[in-house]
């Protein structure tokens, strides 16, 4: 081809810069658009000067031979991305048991070197499917091992392959020599740790680090204190698995904390992985102050930092301290959003009797002070929309008017848009329906929305809810208390039967307040006999066998079949509600219609125990009969 594209050239049809780049494109056949992706030269047509292209979604594209030469970048055959093209299964086993050839493939694509991503870029999703983390982490190792590759500290640094064979000491001491600076120091001295059980030399490397991270220290002392005495923590770890001594000329860690007047701040700046070492060696150095410091610490610190600090206190046997401090700064509605993000991740229930609504209250008064804050974050609004299981376990337990309290709270915070409100304000539905209507702005005692129930119903409910509320769940937190501390939750039947009844009394708390809610209670006195009203005494005849039947209609918690009294919002009464004498109507029973008349109505003749009672008095006649009434 390079001679025809030389003729071209000498008759003016091509540009002669351009023979290099058309002669390689056509020996490779294979090309690279920076928007199209990957091409392949299917024909070269000298006569009407054009490349016929298949790319992926534009197959047999005609494209000019100048054109071509001027935006296309030619790909060898062996290149990684044409290997995807045609030989998938055959990465895909290299990727499965030949991590080194590999790896060594995608290097020489781009010419002896490749950052992470652009591996990454070049395997994932084809060659390497949804684990490319694990298997990379595999992968790094198994390279750092080889001698022709040269892993470097910084992700964003390119890994390079040399076909000469450099051993993984050699190449991590020459890092160590040729690093500028306590940071770049510092990176190599944690590879060298994190590689230990592959040098040849153990001692030899661990002294070379020692040597050059103390030569540093005291340059950065004064400027850098975090980054002292994250290599500090380094050097230490050497020296404890070399056996040696401190010599009393190096910098410790006191040297540091002598110069430290902003806890959280320093803090804030050391790496997150190293605050349980900050934390233990403030903790040794500061015997009589670390307690009050870590607890106004606990407060400006991001979430692990906090969980750190938690986790010190009941370590030390302070747990009991640091408890009442969660509980003080969530009550006080003081805790930072980070801390309730912690509070709310974990859910221990080493601290379930602080987990309740005023949790959820304190985090939405957390997000609104957030609002005014330059480092606002919104990783606690997010976390909140995305546990499901969040909000209705703090409410679970909690009483009705709290709850509205806690919705009131939530419809008037500015921290939610109307969608994410709506979403929670159901939540909280799902678990209250009685707070619907508090939502919807119905009112609970309106006519259509009201139970019409007698007062002997209306205390016996009541009662029961005493019972429940006063007695029976007590009595399951303390059963769940118990099972707790047999440990072992995962396996422990005792907790997850207790946590079970809980549910089912919570479920049937719930159901007892939306009832007492819409309850009104009434003796039926004085009732209207011009038709069928709740309080009435029915008579009636079944026409098709001209039998007579006589019902009570009387409370929706009202009901004896036996002695003939029903509820008003049975189906039966349903029917007959607001008929007069003389009226029929048809009831569908046993899969039989049947057909009745309404004979005659006259006023209840039933005798109730709180007969005459009125609503104020409720709780006065609660007491009469030896139970007290929670209304």
């Amino acid at each position: 081809m390079r001679e025809e594209f030389e003729k071209l050239a000498t008759e003016g049809k091509i540009r002669a810069k351009d023979l290099d780049a058309l002669e390689q494109l056509t020996e490779s056949g294979y090309c690279m658009h920076r928007t199209w992706g990957l091409g392949k030269i299917t024909t070269v047509d000298t006569v009407l000067l054009r490349f016929l292209i298949d790319f992926p979604d534009k197959p047999e594209h005609s494209m000019d031979l100048g054109f071509a030469a001027k935006s296309l970048s030619p790909l060898a055959k062996d290149h990684v991305l044409v290997k995807v093209a045609t030989d998938l299964q055959g990465l895909q086993e290299m990727a499965a048991v030949n991590h080194i050839d590999l790896i060594k493939l995608v290097l020489k694509s781009y010419g002896g070197s490749a950052t992470v991503a652009q591996i990454q870029d070049a395997l994932v999703p084809d060659v390497i499917g949804d684990d490319w983390r694990k298997w990379w982490e595999a992968v790094r190792k198994e390279i750092k091992k080889d001698g022709h590759f040269r892993v470097p500290v910084k992700k964003s640094e390119p890994i390079e392959y040399n076909e000469e064979v450099v051993s993984l000491q050699a190449r991590l001491l020459g890092d160590m020599q040729l690093a500028r600076g306590l940071k770049a120091k510092l990176a190599v001295a944690m590879e060298i740790l994190k590689s230990q059980d592959d040098l040849e030399n153990v001692t030899e490397a661990y002294q070379l680090a020692m040597g050059l991270l103390d030569h540093e220290l005291p340059n950065y002392l004064k400027n850098q204190p975090e980054l002292v005495l994250d290599a500090i923590f380094a050097r230490n770890d050497m020296r404890k698995a070399l056996r040696i001594e401190a010599n009393g000329e190096q910098i410790e860690d006191q040297a540091v904390w002598d110069l430290i007047n902003d806890l959280p701040a320093f803090m804030e700046a050391l790496p997150a992985t190293r605050n349980k070492l900050a934390l233990a060696s403030y903790k040794h150095h500061h015997p009589e102050s670390w307690e009050a410091d870590f607890t106004d610490l606990l407060n400006q610190s991001q979430m692990k930092l906090a969980g750190d600090i938690v986790q010190l206190f009941n370590d030390a046997g302070k747990a009991d301290e640091i408890k009442e401090t969660l509980s003080r700064l969530v009550n006080q509605h003081q805790a930072s959003s980070e801390l309730m993000l912690w509070l709310g991740k974990s859910r221990s229930d080493t601290y379930a009797d602080i987990l309740g609504p005023e949790v959820f209250r304190a985090m939405i008064t957390a997000m609104e002070r957030d609002q005014f804050n330059e480092k606002r974050t919104s990783r606690l609004n997010d976390f909140i929309m995305g546990d499901m299981d969040l909000l209705p376990e703090l409410i679970e337990t909690a009483d009705l008017e709290v709850v509205k309290d806690l919705t009131r709270a939530l419809q008037f915070s500015s921290c939610f848009d109307d969608m994410d409100k709506r979403s929670l304000l159901g939540r909280i539905v799902k678990i209250y329906p009685a707070i619907q209507a508090l939502i919807s702005g119905e009112a609970t005692t309106s006519e259509d929305r009201g139970l019409l129930v007698s007062w002997d119903s209306l205390l016996r409910r009541r009662s029961e809810y005493t019972e429940l509320v006063q007695k029976k769940i007590p009595e399951n937190s303390k059963e769940i208390a118990v099972a707790r501390s047999y440990g072992d939750l995962r396996e422990n039947h005792e907790y997850k039967a207790a946590k079970e009844m809980q549910k089912i009394l919570m479920k049937r708390k719930a159901e007892l307040e939306m009832d007492l809610t819409r309850a009104r209670g009434t003796d039926f006195a004085d009732v209207s006999t011009s038709s069928v009203n709740p309080g009435t005494r029915v008579r009636v005849k079944e026409l098709s066998q001209q039998k007579d039947e006589i019902y009570t209609i009387l409370g929706a918690w009202d009901s004896d079949p036996e002695s003939g009294i029903i509820s008003y919002l049975s189906p039966f009464a349903k029917n007959l509600i607001s008929k007069s004498v003389g009226d029929t109507f048809e009831m569908t029973q046993d899969h039989e219609v049947r057909k009745y008349l309404i004979e005659s109505i006259e006023p209840h003749q039933h005798t109730f125990k709180h007969a005459g009672l009125h609503e104020d008095d409720a709780e006065d006649a609660t007491s009469a009969v030896g139970q007290e009434v929670q209304a």
